[in-house]
């Protein structure tokens, strides 16, 4: 008997079929890829395993967990088996996880829930599962808040909550897409270690298929709901069938082309020595505690035309380094100047240097406001201009910027939330050409996005690159994306720059052990998906 079986499943949510005939099987010790773009259905696949569906779903076909029937479960029955039998882990620990609760409290609960033992027994336990997900109590007390902790320990506790009960089927949705690249081997090398001890039956849904590849037994390919191609990893990349399934792969590695300018011009940023110090938190009458230095003696060059990488973990800098450059936050000592002018002037940003720089964040969705359209989002740095257009030329404006990104006038019209993801960092990039800068800075632009919008959003700026002479500052925790769309790259870590220059020599030569590192943690296709999706 299966661990997990699912036969038939169809779901329609008010009416709108979401799933159709999806069928699948994992056995105990496994681990079952789940791969699809957003939309394919991946996750309503795992909610309906945990019947965490909205109001209005409803279910055909079957779902056996353990030989029960999860379709004919009540809800109080469901109670019981979630957490005890199935857990899940989710995308965003911070969402996941109660701000106003210590972690070993929120840990202890999921076993008060299920078993009637006293508050201090169940911190015990939760000690222990915390443990198990690296994270031991004598170095990370149980009194700690969610927001005290980097990204990586957030899922960690998730995990924690998730395995304290030992269940049988874990399912892992997306639980590595915003981490950077060794923290994330960390997290699936602990989802490995967690099966092989347990036996349980892991369900890794990722839009990743170098993560997939390398840790799953069997894959399940899902596009629009449905299962287009399933079968043991090694043989399906292998002798992948489906278009679907091929355009995936080929979307994976793929590298965009970059027009050939030959000598790249004269230096447009220049940072110089650049240190930004934070003071430590106050101690009552004692003062403050040790402050630290976020960036450290920190000089590069960024010439016009040029694409320059900026990598490195959570923690290491790059989000400080890049407020100061965009005049956001001062420096303590050091400078930053653009085309010859300094970032900083009179103890203020200087607006004129501002208006030459752009940036695209990683959550587009989150960098807009909800309740303006398209038209207004994209026409927001018209207020760093000292005369901005006003009527008819600045909807030309827009619409220039629309269609140079792919979109139309119409969508001007519209609100974000009638866009998909690689729609709304469209928009963004748009938003960032509206003033036609000399330097877009992309921070994590397109981390969150599915591989084949990815391929999509890195063509576009190959292209804007081309026909608008722009430089772009790209920041990245995804190793592959930086080789693929940059001439230069700079590691950072702990403030510093510590090893830079021409992109496929830092990558096909690191000197840096740091460096060595990195490129070791980035998870890869297997060398025969490579030769197929080539």
């Amino acid at each position: 008997m299966s661990l997990l079986q699912i036969d038939k499943l169809s779901l329609a949510i008010g009416g709108v079929q979401i799933l159709h005939d999806v069928s699948l099987r994992l056995e105990a010790g496994q681990i079952l890829g789940v791969i699809g773009e957003s939309g394919s259905g991946k996750s309503m696949t795992a909610f309906a395993v945990t019947q965490l569906l909205p109001v209005g779903a409803t279910c055909r076909g079957r779902v056996l967990l353990q030989g029960q029937d999860v379709l004919a479960q009540t809800e109080a029955q469901m109670c019981q088996l979630r957490g005890r039998v199935v857990s899940m882990v989710f995308q965003e620990p911070m969402t996941a996880l109660n701000p106003l609760h210590p972690i070993g409290q929120q840990v202890a609960e999921t076993i008060m829930v299920h078993e009637n033992i006293s508050r201090s027994a169940a911190m015990a336990r939760a000690a222990q599962a915390l443990t198990r997900a690296e994270l031991p109590p004598e170095r990370f007390p149980m009194g700690r808040y969610p927001h005290e902790l980097s990204g990586g320990q957030r899922q960690r506790v998730v995990i924690a909550m998730a395995i304290a009960l030992r269940p049988s089927l874990l399912i892992a949705d997306e639980p590595t897409t915003a981490l950077d690249v060794t923290t994330q081997a960390e997290i699936l090398a602990l989802l490995r270690r967690l099966v092989q001890e347990d036996g349980m039956g892991l369900m890794l849904i990722s839009h990743d298929l170098a993560v997939v590849a390398d840790m799953a037994d069997q894959i399940v390919i899902m596009r629009q709901g449905e299962v287009v191609e399933q079968g043991p990893a090694a043989q399906l990349f292998s002798g992948l069938r489906h278009p679907y399934s091929q355009a995936l792969l080929a979307a994976s590695g793929h590298v965009p082309a970059r027009p050939h300018r030959g000598q790249l011009g004269a230096p447009l940023l220049e940072v110089q020595r650049a240190t930004r110090r934070y003071a430590g938190p106050r101690r009552g009458l004692w003062g403050r505690a040790p402050g630290f230095e976020a960036v450290r003696d920190v000089s590069f060059c960024l010439r016009r035309g040029e694409s320059l990488g900026l990598v490195g973990e959570s923690g290491c800098g790059k989000s400080t380094l890049t407020r100061a450059i965009l005049g956001l936050d001062a420096l303590q000592s050091g400078s930053i100047a653009f085309d010859g002018q300094p970032v900083w002037a009179g103890g203020s940003p200087a607006r004129a240097v501002r208006r030459r720089m752009q940036v695209v964040f990683q959550d587009p969705y989150g960098s807009f406001n909800p309740r303006w359209k398209v038209a207004r989002l994209v026409a927001e740095p018209f207020h760093l201009l000292d005369q901005p257009p006003t009527g008819a030329a600045r909807r030309a404006a827009v619409n220039e910027a629309l269609h140079s990104v792919g979109l139309t006038a119409a969508d001007g019209d519209k609100y974000i939330h009638e866009f998909s993801g690689g729609q709304r960092q469209r928009i963004a990039i748009a938003r960032a050409l509206i003033i036609k800068p000399d330097l877009i800075i992309l921070d994590e632009a397109v981390s969150a996005l599915d591989v084949s919008v990815r391929a999509q959003v890195l063509d576009l700026l190959a292209d804007l690159s081309g026909r608008f002479g722009l430089s772009y500052l790209f920041i990245s925790h995804d190793l592959g994306v930086v080789r693929a769309i940059t001439d230069r790259v700079l590691v950072m870590r702990a403030g510093q720059i510590i090893e830079e220059g021409p992109t496929e020599q830092v990558f096909a030569s690191p000197t840096h052990p740091y460096t060595k590192e990195l490129i070791a943690a980035a998870p890869v296709l297997p060398a025969y998906a490579k030769e197929i999706a080539q």
